[in-house]
């Protein structure tokens, strides 16, 4: 994939697909210390330890529609080339954790893409609530669905309610990282 938002949409998608009620998004990029953090948890249904150990695999999927489940594999790629890595941890019932890591300047690191999009599209699904943390050299801003579910109700689809808060995510991670964050 050619920027990590379409990464995290994946995982969002496999977390929403897990029946999971919140996802916690965190995106810690250090210029100082030179790494990019990207966090997903969830408090989905988790995995066995059998299922974890074959989650990477490309050849191994949950999905119905199709034999291959390239989204991790990729993703942990993407890490790799990086000289990153990617972790995640799970228990049945308990949710899942995944942890990419990634030098943050290195020639061949994705861009990290259109985050905005990224965390209002997922905000869509209104079963489940979004937490979203951007730091940027110790500087950080956060997101919580919930906070807006209490002004407006559970449903946060209507346009205007989703251009207001896709300008308030935008307008906040400009003001932590100036841009710095591609």
């Amino acid at each position: 994939m050619r920027e990590l938002s379409l990464h995290l949409i994946d995982i969002i998608q496999n977390s929403v697909v897990a029946g999971a009620t919140l996802i916690e998004i965190e995106l810690d990029a250090n210029t100082i210390e030179n790494y990019l953090k990207i966090t997903i948890k969830d408090n989905g249904c988790g995995m066995d330890e059998e299922t974890l150990k074959k989650v990477k695999d490309p050849f191994v999927t949950s999905r119905k529609t199709r034999k291959v489940g390239l989204g991790l594999s990729l993703f942990e790629a993407a890490c790799q080339r990086c000289d990153g890595y990617l972790e995640i941890s799970s228990e049945k019932g308990n949710g899942t954790t995944v942890t990419a890591f990634m030098k943050f300047n290195h020639i061949d690191r994705s861009p990290v893409g259109n985050i905005v999009d990224t965390i209002v599209s997922s905000l869509l699904n209104e079963n489940t609530d979004i937490v979203y943390r951007h730091i940027f050299n110790g500087e950080s801003f956060e997101f919580d669905s919930r906070e807006i579910k209490k002004i407006v109700g559970d449903d946060l689809s209507d346009p205007e309610i989703l251009c207001w808060t896709k300008e308030y995510i935008a307008e906040n991670i400009e003001n932590i990282d100036g841009g710095a964050i591609k």
